[in-house]
C-alpha cells in the first residue's frame, strides 16, 4: 500500500470483478446498437480500458475532457469543456464512462451537451458513486460501487495528478491535502 494511503477501499481483485459485472450488463443492453464509449479524461482511462476489454459488443471509443476541480479537492461548480470528442456523435448510442460521480455537476453538463448533439441515446457508467455528495440528481445507469464521502485515489483517480497508477482504490490520508 502507498505511504499516502490510509487504507485500501477496493482491492485490485474486487475491481476486476466489478468491471466484469458492469461489462456483462452493458454487453446485454447494447446488443445491436451503435455504441460509442466516451471516457472523461483523465480519471476514466484505466477503468475504460479494462471495461472495453471485457465488452462482448462492438464499440467505438472517444474522449472528452472537462474541468470542475482544478487542483482542489472540491468542485467549484463551473464546468469547462477542455477537449471535445473527435468524431461525429449524431445517431450514436453514447455511454459516458466516468471514474467517480460526486456532486453530479460535471455529468449533468455532459448529459445536456450530448443530448444537444443529436445522439440516439446517452447513458452514464461510473466506477464509483458518492450519492451523499450529490447536488444535481442525474440518472446513473451503471455503477460499480457506492462509496462513503472520503477522498479516494488509485485506479485512475488522483489528487493533484498523483496516485492514478495505483492498482486499487484507496482513501487518501487527510494530512496529504489538509
Amino acid at each position: 500500500m502507498h505511504k499516502d494511503c490510509e487504507r485500501v477501499l477496493i482491492s485490485e481483485e474486487e475491481l476486476k470483478i466489478m468491471v466484469k459485472n458492469i461489462a456483462a450488463q452493458i454487453s446485454e443492453d447494447y446488443k445491436g446498437k451503435n455504441l460509442l464509449l466516451v471516457g472523461l479524461l483523465k480519471g476514466s482511462v484505466v477503468f475504460m480500458a479494462d471495461l472495453m476489454k471485457e465488452l462482448e459488443v462492438d464499440c467505438k471509443i472517444d474522449f472528452i475532457c472537462v474541468s470542475s476541480y482544478g487542483s482542489s479537492t472540491e468542485s467549484n461548480g463551473r464546468v469547462n469543456l477542455i477537449k471535445d470528442v473527435s468524431q461525429p456523435v449524431e445517431g450514436m448510442d453514447v455511454l459516458i464512462v466516468e471514474d467517480i460521480i460526486d456532486s453530479g455537476n460535471t455529468l449533468s453538463f455532459i448529459l445536456k451537451y450530448f443530448e444537444a448533439k443529436g445522439v440516439n441515446s446517452v447513458k452514464i457508467c461510473t466506477l464509483l458513486s458518492k450519492p451523499e455528495r450529490r447536488v444535481v440528481e442525474i440518472p446513473v445507469d451503471y455503477v460499480g460501487a457506492e462509496i462513503p464521502d472520503e477522498f479516494v485515489i488509485g485506479y485512475g483517480l488522483d489528487y493533484a495528478e498523483n496516485y492514478r497508477n495505483l492498482p486499487y482504490v484507496g482513501i487518501l490520508k487527510r494530512s496529504v491535502y489538509s
